[in-house]
C-alpha cells in the first residue's frame, strides 16, 4: 500500500539577490509572488521516494549532490531516491557550488535554502498518509506553449526571430502542450495533485520575485479543489516558450498573461480531475546515472575576438542591441578556457509502480520527453527540465546542424541528445 506526503516552504529571496536568465543583471527590489519549494513523499513501506520542486532557475549538480547526501543523512531516504528540480524561472535566482556569473553568493541565505530543503523533506515524509495512484492527461483547450525555433527563408533555423518576421517559412519542431496528472487520492487527508506541463517560464521578466506560471498553476488549483495540495514539475522546455511569433501581440500585460496560462492548466487539471485511472503496483524505484560528454569547443580560436565583443556587451558600448544567438556563441568561447574537457549530465528516474518521472540535468527540448515515452510505451512517463543539477541546454541532435541559439551557446556537441536518451531507456527498463 501506497502512502504520499506533501509539504511547501517559503524560499523568497531578500532584496539585492541577484536574479538569473538573461545576459544582463537584475536584483530583486520586489516580490510579486512567493517562491516556493514544494515537496512529494512516496513510500510503500520498504521504500521511499522524495522529489522536491524549487522555485529556482537552476541548481548546479554538486549542490544537488550535497542536498540530497544531507537529507540522506538527516533523514534516511536513499540519495539516488531523491530529485532535486528546478522549475526554472526567470524571475529567480541560481544557485552554483562556485563563483559563478549571476548565481547568487550570499552565504547567510545558502545556508538558510540547504536548511529549508532538509526541512520541506522532513514536513513531506511526516504527511505521508495511504494514498492510491491515479493519472490522466490531456492537451490545453488553447494552445499556451509554442516552439520558439523556426525554419526561415534565408538561413539557418533561428530562436525568437521577431513576430511576424516574413522569412518564417515554419516551426522547426511541434511543442507539447499536454498536461499529464498523477493524482494521489488519500482519503485521511488532502489529495495531492502532481501536474507536469513543458515550457519556458520566463513570461513576467522585471527585477521582482515570482514564480511566473508555476506558482500560478499551484494556487489556481488548490482554489478549484480545497481537498487538494499541488505540486507542479516543468517538463522538457529547452526549445519552446509562451510566444507564437506568427503573431502581431498576444498581450498587453505578462503578469496577467502568466496568470492566464496558470489558470488554462489548472483548467485541464479540473477537466480531467474525475477521469484519472488507477495504479495497482506499488514498487517504488530510483536510480541516477551520470554521463559524460566531450565540450563543444567549436570557435575557442576566436577567443579574443570573443572577449572584446563579451567586454563591450557588459559595458553596453556596441552599439547595437545584439541577439541572444550572437550573445550566447560569444559568451560560450570566452568561458571555455574555464571549461573541462568532458561535462557530465545527471539523468534521474525515479519509478512509482508503472509511473515515471525521467529528470534531465538541464534544459532538453521536447524530444527528450517523447524519447522517453516512446522508450517506456507499458509506462506512464512524465519528464522534468534541471532534474538533480542544472549544465545548460540539452538541444536535439539535429540543432546542432540547424542553428539557433540554444545550440549556440550549448557547451555539448550533438552526442548529448542520444547520450542522454540511452541513460534514461537503460534506467526505465529495470524496473
Amino acid at each position: 500500500m501506497l502512502k504520499a506526503g506533501f509539504a511547501r516552504i517559503d524560499i523568497t529571496p531578500p532584496f539585492g539577490t541577484i536574479l538569473s536568465g538573461y545576459f544582463y543583471p537584475r536584483y530583486t527590489d520586489g516580490v510579486l509572488d512567493p517562491l516556493q519549494l514544494n515537496a512529494l513523499a512516496v513510500s510503500n513501506g520498504n521504500d521511499t521516494a522524495l522529489i522536491i520542486v524549487a522555485d529556482i532557475i537552476g541548481i548546479r549538480r554538486k549542490v544537488t549532490e550535497a542536498i540530497r547526501t544531507r537529507i540522506e543523512k538527516k533523514h534516511g531516504v536513499k540519495a539516488d531516491h531523491i530529485m532535486v528540480s528546478a522549475l526554472h524561472q526567470h524571475t529567480s535566482f541560481r544557485w552554483a557550488d562556485t563563483p559563478e556569473r549571476q548565481s547568487t553568493e550570499d552565504p547567510a541565505f545558502i545556508d538558510v535554502l540547504y536548511r529549508k530543503f532538509e526541512d520541506v523533506a522532513k514536513m513531506a515524509l511526516d504527511d505521508m498518509q495511504e494514498a492510491t495512484l491515479e493519472t490522466a492527461v490531456r492537451e490545453t483547450a488553447v494552445q499556451i506553449s509554442f516552439t520558439r525555433r523556426y525554419i526561415m527563408k534565408d538561413g539557418p533555423v533561428a530562436t525568437n526571430p521577431g513576430r511576424c518576421n516574413p522569412n518564417i517559412v515554419r516551426p522547426a519542431s511541434d511543442p507539447d502542450n499536454n498536461v499529464r496528472l498523477l493524482r494521489f487520492r488519500r482519503p485521511g487527508a488532502k489529495d495531492i495533485a502532481f501536474v507536469n506541463f513543458s515550457t519556458h517560464p520566463d513570461v513576467i521578466g522585471g527585477t521582482k520575485a515570482s514564480a511566473d506560471w508555476p506558482g500560478f498553476v499551484r494556487r489556481y488549483v488548490e482554489k478549484d479543489n480545497e481537498n487538494a495540495c499541488c505540486i507542479l514539475l516543468n517538463g522538457a522546455q529547452g526549445d519552446v516558450n509562451h510566444l507564437d511569433f506568427s503573431k502581431a501581440k498576444q498581450f498587453d500585460n505578462r503578469y496577467e498573461y502568466s496568470a492566464f496560462m496558470g489558470r488554462t492548466i489548472a483548467d485541464t487539471v479540473k477537466e480531467i480531475w474525475d477521469t484519472t485511472v488507477p495504479h495497482e503496483r506499488d514498487d517504488i524505484f530510483g536510480e541516477i546515472t551520470t554521463i559524460y560528454t566531450r565540450t563543444n569547443d567549436e570557435g575557442a580560436e576566436k577567443y579574443d575576438e570573443c572577449k572584446k565583443f563579451c567586454d563591450a556587451a557588459d559595458a553596453n558600448t556596441l552599439g547595437y542591441k545584439p541577439h541572444i544567438t550572437e550573445l550566447a556563441y560569444n559568451y560560450r568561447i570566452v568561458r571555455l578556457r574555464n571549461e573541462p574537457i568532458f561535462r557530465p549530465v545527471p539523468v534521474s528516474v525515479i519509478g512509482i509502480g508503472d509511473v515515471a518521472i525521467v529528470g534531465f540535468g538541464g534544459e532538453p527540448f521536447t524530444v527528450y520527453a517523447t524519447n522517453a515515452r516512446n522508450a517506456a510505451p507499458d509506462k506512464f512517463v512524465i519528464a522534468a527540465c534541471c532534474t538533480n543539477g542544472y549544465e545548460g541546454y540539452l538541444p536535439s541532435a539535429v540543432a546542432f546542424t540547424e542553428g539557433g541559439y540554444e545550440s549556440s551557446g550549448s557547451f555539448f556537441t550533438s552526442e548529448i541528445e542520444e547520450k542522454c536518451c540511452n541513460a534514461a531507456k537503460e534506467m526505465l527498463a529495470k524496473f
